[in-house]
């Protein structure tokens, strides 16, 4: 059990906080490439409890300057592109991405006053659709060579929904192995040739004939064992079948706040789970395909039936009662609310508050993927306190070695289910046209 005290150090992430000191070592996702149209590929966004305006000049570069102007903190957010930056409307001062004052158009002839000006700005870059920021101060540290980022863009699709609650009760759904066999019970079952496209869950798990949703339903009380790797944490859960076979589900806690995961097969998901503030987040994800090129227009289609533009905002919602209907629950899935399983984690987690208070909970056998986060993000609360880098803060020597990482939802033989999930991976990349060719993340 945990105390409010510490439940406050590890979920308030704003300027001045312990936690936020953390997480402004790390990149983060602001916004998709998708949100900066050619109409006006200018925005307002909010991480971390801070805002900003995100914008692309007219030379295709992208800016992330602090939103307040600073002549009199007018909005930036409206401002106009035009000549080699954004100009603010309240007197017309002019910044370029790197936040330099091009111009202050008010001031008389001769004045230098634009010489003395200099917006905060922040480095950002474009990974697979994903626009990341570095908040913090002094050096940047490297992206790992994550499958998600080394994949082309024909084999990835990047999306994002807001969820509103807390940072780390939305990443903790991610890490409780468990909650599936329950919270996304199906009592029927598609067929994994036609509709389970992009759906997770619905598929066939590999090297079998049975459906991810029957499984699940029918094997409800899984063994689960958590490592320690170079980027977080490894989740095997095991669901024995027979003597011969188990189910063998490979996922991974990347640190800070993400986890990879498998979606099918040939298809894995990375999800970043990013404050906006304390009391709500946006989760972005990347679907990379080691198989056949992802099918983006019905990707894109699947997920808008969900969340609404411009805000990524869900439909369907506690301002709907997530679409419970009590005679669905009856008969065809466990929770009452409908078929996509992001409305049953978004139900879970909202559900808890804005902001869980962990210290009524009552942790069992299943958490313990969760407590083995929270130790870790405890010590690298420590360790920033101290001055020292965090776990998955990378120079770029240390990042090229970080790569994968396997993910693996597969029939394995009860007798060596442990070589199993690495031959798996070592299969799927060899046949991959664009993996082939990218280090392995099992060798040392």
């Amino acid at each position: 059990m945990m105390s409010p005290e510490q439940n406050d150090l590890i979920t308030r992430v704003g300027p001045g906080t312990r936690c936020g000191a953390l997480m402004r070592h790390y990149w983060h996702p602001v916004a998709l490439a998708d949100e900066l149209p050619d109409q006006r590929p200018a925005k307002a966004v909010r991480v971390l409890g801070q805002d900003f305006v995100l914008f692309r000049d007219e030379r295709g570069r992208h800016g992330l300057l602090d939103r307040g102007c600073p002549h009199r903190g007018a909005d930036l957010a409206y401002g106009r592109l035009e000549d080699g930056g954004l100009r603010c409307l309240f007197h017309g001062w002019l910044f370029d991405v790197d936040g330099k004052c091009l111009e202050t158009p008010a001031e008389p002839d001769g004045s230098v006053l634009c010489q003395r000006v200099r917006q905060k700005s922040y480095p950002v870059v474009v990974k697979n659709g994903i626009i990341f920021a570095w908040l913090g101060e002094g050096e940047a540290p490297a992206f790992p060579h994550f499958d998600c980022f080394l994949a082309p863009g024909t084999h990835a699709f990047a999306f994002k929904g807001m969820i509103d609650c807390n940072w780390l009760q939305a990443l903790e759904v991610g890490i409780d192995p468990a909650h599936a066999s329950y919270l996304h019970r199906f009592y029927e079952d598609e067929d994994p040739s036609g509709e389970a496209y992009g759906k997770q869950f619905r598929a066939n798990s590999a090297d079998s004939n049975i459906p991810m949703s029957r499984m699940m339903r029918e094997y409800d009380r899984p063994t689960i064992d958590v490592e320690g790797t170079d980027y977080g944490l490894r989740l095997f859960t095991l669901r024995k079948i027979s003597e011969k076979h188990t189910h063998v589900r490979v996922t991974n806690l990347v640190f800070p706040y993400a986890f990879v995961i498998p979606m099918s097969t040939e298809m894995t998901i990375t999800q970043w789970h990013v404050p906006i503030d304390d009391e709500s987040c946006y989760w972005y994800a990347i679907f990379t395909s080691f198989g056949k090129p992802v099918d983006h227009r019905q990707m894109r289609e699947q997920r808008l039936q969900l969340y609404e533009l411009p805000d990524y905002k869900p439909r369907i919602g506690r301002q709907n009662n997530y679409g419970y209907n009590a005679a669905e629950q009856k008969t065809q899935t466990f929770t009452g609310m409908g078929f996509d399983i992001n409305v049953h984690d978004q139900w879970a987690i909202e559900s808890q508050g804005r902001i869980q208070d962990r210290s009524k909970e009552h942790l069992g056998y299943s958490d313990k993927a969760i407590i083995a986060y929270r130790r870790m993000l405890l010590s690298a609360i420590g360790q920033v306190g101290r001055g020292e880098k965090p776990p998955m803060w990378l120079d770029a020597a240390r990042a090229a070695t970080i790569c994968g990482p396997a993910t693996v939802d597969g029939m394995a033989p009860t007798d060596g289910w442990e070589f199993y999930w690495k031959e798996f991976d070592e299969r799927r990349r060899k046949e991959s046209s664009w993996a082939a060719n990218t280090r392995s993340p099992l060798v040392a």
